[in-house]
């Protein structure tokens, strides 16, 4: 097949809501976060050159003032089809309304939604459409017996816990209950903050009885490390990164079971499945320690600790059954 381009704070100010305050450059709404957040995101479709064709997914980071880092792929989108083998980066900007994307393999031209790949030599040789993918776990409803945590209407269950934009928690609290062995369902959105790099772009984090946390942030487009979204932190690197745009609704389904002691001393370290978006990202992995930011590995239960990072991340539909 001919070788074709694979698309690859300062002051605080009040957010919609006057219940929530979010740094200036942050976005809480995507009706208020800009041109650029419309063209960040996801596009899919089906690429030919000669008698060969196959699909190919692209995601697209906004990077603030009109620039994008994008990175392209075989077979569709991460968790979803995609060869995480052999990806193509490419870089670009917005000029007079038109996103241009150059990689080493080609151009992609991305206008109203539509993104038309050219080859080096500038023939077409397919489009790609803008995509928006739900978790399929997304509402999943606490089954009977489960502990609901949080339904959108009382922060009551969560130390410091505070509703924001009517019937969202708003990170930076932890359950008054505890808890041992247990499988959890929560969803979670991260703001949009194209100007922040690393860590500070919406980070937050959801820690299993207080110990071990899977990391909470904004990693669209990524590589997908210990310290991104989805990653046990200091622990374990997520086996895709199943990370979707910020703003968007995302899911995490966690089954997990706590160390085992005797006479004070750990005999069994914990070990977690998790699902990111549906898709698996921790398949009954080992925890062999705690880690860093709210309490050490001992013995007996915890509580959920939704992690504060001077970021506004929300969460909701929060469910915890116990095994």
């Amino acid at each position: 097949m001919k070788q074709i381009f694979i698309p690859v704070l300062s002051l605080v100010t009040c957010a919609a809501a006057a219940d929530l305050e979010v740094p200036e450059g942050t976005y809480v709404q995507a009706e208020k976060a800009g041109v650029d957040y419309v063209i960040q995101g996801e596009y899919l479709g089906k690429l030919s050159a000669g008698e060969e064709s196959a699909v190919f997914g692209l995601q697209v980071i906004a990077l603030g003032n009109h620039e994008f880092d994008a990175v392209a792929y075989i077979g569709g989108l991460p968790g979803a089809g995609a060869n995480m083998e052999r990806k193509i980066p490419a870089k670009g900007k917005t000029e007079d309304g038109v996103t241009t994307l150059v990689a080493s393999t080609g151009t992609a031209v991305i206008k109203d939604g539509v993104c038309e790949i050219l080859d080096k030599d500038g023939n077409s040789v397919g489009k790609l459409r803008k995509t928006v993918r739900k978790s399929p776990t997304l509402g999943r409803k606490a089954p009977e017996g489960a502990t609901v945590l949080f339904n959108g209407q009382s922060a009551d269950r969560f130390a410091r816990g505070k509703v924001v934009l009517k019937d969202l928690l708003l990170a930076d609290c932890e359950t008054k209950e505890k808890f041992g062995s247990h499988k959890m369902h929560l969803e979670f959105r991260t703001p949009f903050k194209p100007k922040a790099r690393g860590q500070g772009r919406g980070n937050s984090g959801v820690y299993i009885q207080s110990r071990y946390e899977c990391q909470v942030l904004d990693s669209f487009g990524l590589e997908g490390k210990n310290n991104e979204c989805g990653g046990i932190y200091s622990i374990a690197e997520p086996a895709v990164n199943a990370c979707f745009p910020p703003l968007t609704w995302q899911t995490y389904d966690i089954d997990y079971t706590a160390p085992e002691w005797k006479d004070g001393k750990k005999v069994r370290n914990a070990r977690v499945t998790i699902h990111h978006n549906g898709i698996l990202i921790h398949d009954n992995i080992e925890l062999p320690h705690g880690t860093p930011g709210k309490h050490p590995e001992v013995e007996g239960p915890d509580g959920l600790y939704l992690q504060g990072h001077g970021n506004p991340v929300v969460y909701r539909n929060i469910w915890v059954v116990e095994k």
